[in-house]
């Protein structure tokens, strides 16, 4: 239990500026200027519910395409939302790879391909920042998280010689997707990509949810008890995709650095990590399970102690960060519209014979 553990090291802070050292040790006075309070969290949350609604609207969006063509046309027609590609992080990192191989742009799947783009370039620029502001899994999981503390009074944090190996399931995962799609020539990816089961990966994706099965519908249930007692436990040890961008933002100039001349030694940082890195003992951090939700600063009550900096001089806002995210995502999304690679475009005629029959096409 990551906070009692950490909390029963150190002690809080009084109500004056002065900070205490840990337990059993001479108090410590150090005088210090109150970070004021920043609008941060209420960004990122903001970001976090619109992110959301948009994918609760594609996914709405979708099912109402897919139940036209299953109908023969007796419902009403909805255009397809090219963003229900950002489901298919396996198509897109095909399309990637095609992409570098060939210098073009495959025309199956194109925006999932350009989502992908801006996620890594968020994760290169920004860190982890995707996964803690836009991904609607991540949200998912935090808020179930949080609501398991407000209804537990606690959270749990699996000893080390669990939580070691079990992080590593994620990277492990990435690895074997990575090594398949490697592995595979500019042709076999096309050939994949524009095989029935390749046309219709969004539709298999959709029944996934919307048929699935007891067994399926139980490992689902059994990950979000999970989650509500042990924090992040899907983005911390099973999702590859996090893994991809985390090893990414491994390169990131962008990180978050605590001063320990202004830094008073309360542990609140660490605390509030959501990731459980010892932020207070960190000069850098440069883990790759960062997700720059900043909460850690938030949580860091000295001014100057504890910033998210590009290099070692340079302070970014918390707002910044929001609107950084924003812009990236925004930019790729409108380059790829503009040069009219956003939409995958196939004849009626092939959506009205496949996707009432996507449930007999297996994995080639």
């Amino acid at each position: 239990m990551a906070g009692p553990l950490q909390a029963a090291r150190y002690s809080a802070l009084t109500g004056s500026d002065t900070a205490r050292a840990a337990p059993g040790a001479e108090t410590v006075r150090k005088p210090y200027t109150r970070r004021r309070n920043d609008r941060t969290q209420a960004v990122r949350l903001g970001l976090q519910v619109a992110f959301v609604l948009v994918n609760l609207w594609i996914g709405a969006q979708f099912y109402l395409w897919v139940r036209y063509y299953e109908t023969g046309g007796a419902t009403p027609y909805v255009s397809r939302p090219p963003g229900v590609e950002g489901w298919l992080p396996i198509a897109a990192l095909m399309n990637l790879k095609y992409l570098l191989v060939t210098a073009s742009v495959p025309p199956i799947h194109a925006a999932g391909l350009f989502l992908l783009i801006a996620f890594l370039a968020m994760s290169f620029l920004l860190r982890k920042s995707f996964c803690a502001w836009l991904c609607p899994i991540g949200t998912l999981s935090e808020w179930l998280w949080q609501g398991g503390r407000e209804m537990f009074g606690r959270t749990l944090a699996l000893p080390r010689w669990l939580d070691l190996p079990l992080r590593s399931l994620k990277y492990i995962l990435f690895g074997l997707f990575f090594y398949a799609v490697a592995g595979m020539s500019a042709a076999e990816l096309r050939a994949f990509l524009e095989s029935p089961y390749g046309l219709v990966a969004d539709v298999k994706m959709l029944d996934f949810f919307r048929l699935m099965g007891r067994t399926t519908a139980l490992v689902i249930a059994g990950l979000i008890l999970v989650s509500l007692v042990v924090q992040n436990f899907w983005c911390r040890y099973l999702c590859p995709y996090g893994a991809m961008v985390g090893l990414v933002s491994l390169l990131s100039p962008a990180r978050i650095r605590r001063d320990p001349q202004t830094c008073i030694d309360c542990a609140k940082c660490a605390m509030a990590c959501p990731s459980l890195l010892p932020v207070d003992r960190l000069v850098s951090v440069r883990s790759a399970e960062c997700t720059t939700c900043l909460l850690c600063v938030t949580a860091c009550p000295a001014e100057g102690a504890l910033d998210l900096r590009v290099g070692r001089r340079r302070r970014v806002p918390g707002w910044a960060l929001g609107v950084a995210v924003a812009v990236v995502f925004l930019a790729v999304v409108s380059a790829a519209r503009s040069a009219g690679y956003w939409h995958t475009t196939l004849p009626d005629a092939l959506y009205f014979d496949l996707i009432p029959r996507a449930g007999e096409f297996r994995h080639p």
